[in-house]
């Protein structure tokens, strides 16, 4: 287990939006929880005011479950460039399934995916990223605030 702290979300967040800059989104999509703390740095940084969230459940803890679920709706008025963010695409499966949610629903719309991390096994290669993970990341948002 690695754990990512907050120095390096800062600087590796800053290397994603040198990256991200030339898509120039107009919405991001965060997939919650994971996306979350990543989403709202990268909307401060690009700028981005329409900033939507789906939650999905493939985790308990460690432990992946047999079926992914989705929950949320979003909607995007007149937008052509949406980014969707996650923490990390490990199995690949989370992120796969709300790029294909998305696309099913918004043809019109381009969507483009990041993450901080993306490990080679993985069944979805985000259209961004910026580690390879080869652990299990324990990112300083599920750490440093336990009680």
């Amino acid at each position: 287990m690695k754990y990512y702290s907050y120095e390096n979300f800062k600087n590796d967040t800053n290397q994603l939006l040198k990256q991200l800059k030339e898509f120039n989104p107009e919405a991001i999509v965060s997939i919650a929880r994971g996306g979350l703390t990543l989403s709202h740095a990268v909307a401060e940084g690009l700028d981005v005011r329409d900033v939507q969230s789906i939650r999905t459940e493939l985790y308990d803890k460690t432990e992946k479950r047999e079926n992914l679920s989705i929950y949320g709706e979003c909607s995007f008025g007149g937008v052509k460039r949406v980014l969707v963010l996650d923490d990390i695409s490990d199995s690949g499966d989370t992120l796969k399934a709300v790029m294909n949610h998305l696309a099913c629903g918004f043809e019109e719309i381009e969507f483009r995916s990041a993450t901080l991390f993306y490990k080679k096994t993985s069944v979805y290669e985000p259209d961004f990223w910026i580690n390879e993970a080869d652990d299990w990341i324990d990112f300083f948002w599920e750490r440093d605030f336990k009680s």
